[in-house]
């Protein structure tokens, strides 16, 4: 199948199965870029906001806190991004359609085109390469730049002006201090986030990828620089693999402990955390060689980035990326200790200190689709998500051979059991090779089957969602059976 199609079709499964789809989607005015999840979407996306969790966030010994969306605008004006948070746009003067400036031109031209060029420059080049409307041929306005940020009154008089955060990490850093000291931690430590955030995109598109409402996990590393060399957790991941692509195109793989030596990456703790992300992804279902780090250039990096490395996955749209790890340094809590005029400075070793920041910034939505996407399969007329266990919705189903002779109740007291502690399905409509392929399309591991011989000596039937191999497993030991099997084992455990 060609790459096009393949999204496609994960896109045709995925809101024929109710995993995803458009938000208002009965209403003619809904709008783009804002999708629901269906009940195996809603499964999904939770376990694989879990297993960041528990692979990420517990393995660190992370915090975790919960912030507000709506802040005030004073957050934002001291953070930055009610100047720089913004797109370049140009409009039809015939038409009226407006576009990403950058991306026009990126069109026309093949090639990188920093969105954050000076508007003069991008008109220049709109210019020089004679690029019109594409949807009309109509000349194009001067650029223009677009705050992303949704932002309006609150209170009974709308008096205070406030916006929806486009980012999450903003509450950890105003959090930093009472966090630091209400936990009693030390430097280094982690404080973790996920959430919803907003970004009033001008073209959101490709369902999950391009939206105005998103969920993130984000994590902010807190440090002291001057200690950074003694970053001991580097020991446990200096033999692991990366894959980077340089700004100047040069493809590398290295180890963790060579990306340091050959300077690829600032320090040991960078690395560290670029590693704990791959072997995330590992774990999402996508092959190590689908993943890199692309380096990004002075012209991509946000305002408050002095370095980025962007993880992207190669997937059926090409590579995507799907976190950004940006080196902020002391850039946050500066800002916001001069913005609020609150001393945000601590004691680390007996010495007064800003400390540094390194964030790592997750979409949840394309790392939905990632996993989707590499897990879609075809074989011959079958075809299945080939997630890990521990991601599946749906864990088990349970179908009775056929819907008589006592075999429907049987099948329906295995489930009332099963259903205790995995996510079950029952079904008993259609011939069971019908049934056994619904449920192969949502990546259901497994399939137990209740026949006549059941009946008999209390045996059952599971099928393997992959190979589609079967074994008879008495029904006292089914339950450790599954677990063994459904359950998330750690790495290395």
């Amino acid at each position: 199948m060609s790459e096009k199609s393949k999204f496609d079709k994960v896109s045709d499964l995925a809101f024929r199965r109710g995993l995803y789809f458009p938000s208002a989607h009965i209403y003619s005015d809904s709008l783009a870029g804002f999708w629901d999840y269906g009940p195996l979407g809603v499964t999904l996306k939770r376990r694989i906001i879990d297993l960041w969790r528990k692979t990420i966030v517990k393995r660190d010994e992370m915090l975790e806190i919960d912030g507000s969306q709506i802040l005030p605008e004073s957050v934002f004006k001291a953070s930055g991004h009610l100047q720089s948070f913004v797109d370049p746009l140009t409009e039809c003067k015939d038409c009226r359609v407006t576009f990403r400036a950058d991306r026009l031109i990126q069109r026309r031209l093949e090639k990188l085109i920093p969105e954050a060029l000076p508007s003069k420059e991008l008109d220049s080049l709109i210019l020089k390469n004679g690029i019109v409307c594409s949807e009309c041929g109509g000349e194009l306005s001067k650029v223009f730049k677009f705050n992303m940020m949704f932002r309006f009154s609150a209170g009974p008089k709308l008096g205070n002006q406030v916006a929806l955060r486009p980012e999450t990490c903003q509450s950890i850093f105003l959090d930093f201090l009472r966090v630091y000291k209400t936990m009693r931690v030390k430097l280094p430590i982690g404080i973790a986030q996920v959430g919803k955030s907003f970004r009033n995109e001008i073209s959101p598109r490709r369902n999950l990828i391009r939206l105005r409402e998103l969920t993130q996990a984000e994590i902010e590393i807190f440090f002291n620089p001057k200690n950074i060399e003694s970053f001991t957790k580097f020991d446990q991941i200096m033999d692991v693999t990366l894959r980077f692509l340089l700004v100047n195109d040069q493809e590398l793989e290295l180890t963790a402990e060579e990306a340091v030596k050959k300077k690829i990456v600032q320090n040991k703790l960078v690395v560290y955390y670029l590693v704990l992300l791959k072997q995330f992804y590992e774990l999402v279902g996508i092959n190590p060689q689908n993943i890199r780090y692309r380096e990004l250039h002075d012209e991509e990096r946000p305002f408050y980035a002095q370095s980025a490395w962007d993880l992207e996955i190669k997937t059926s749209l090409g590579w995507l990326e799907v976190v950004a790890n940006h080196y902020r340094t002391d850039y946050d809590l500066k800002v916001h200790s001069k913005g609020s005029k609150t001393d945000l400075m601590i004691l680390d070793n007996g010495e007064k200190i800003i400390p540094w920041v390194w964030e790592d910034s997750m979409g949840i939505d394309r790392t939905l689709f990632v996993a989707l996407d590499a897990a879609y399969t075809e074989e011959k007329k079958r075809i299945f998500l080939k997630l890990p266990n521990y991601l599946a919705p749906i864990q088990v189903a349970v179908f009775p051979l056929v819907a008589k002779d006592g075999l429907t109740e049987k099948a329906r007291t295995l489930y009332d059991m099963l259903k205790v502690e995995f996510d079950t399905f029952f079904d008993e409509k259609a011939s069971i090779g019908r049934r056994y392929y619904r449920v192969d399309e949502i990546g259901v591991p497994y399939a137990v089957t209740i026949d006549y011989d059941t009946l008999k000596d209390e045996t059952v039937t599971i099928r393997d969602r992959d190979n589609k191999e079967q074994i008879r497993i008495k029904v006292g030991g089914l339950k450790d059976w599954l677990k063994l099997r459904l359950n998330f084992i750690p790495p290395n455990q």
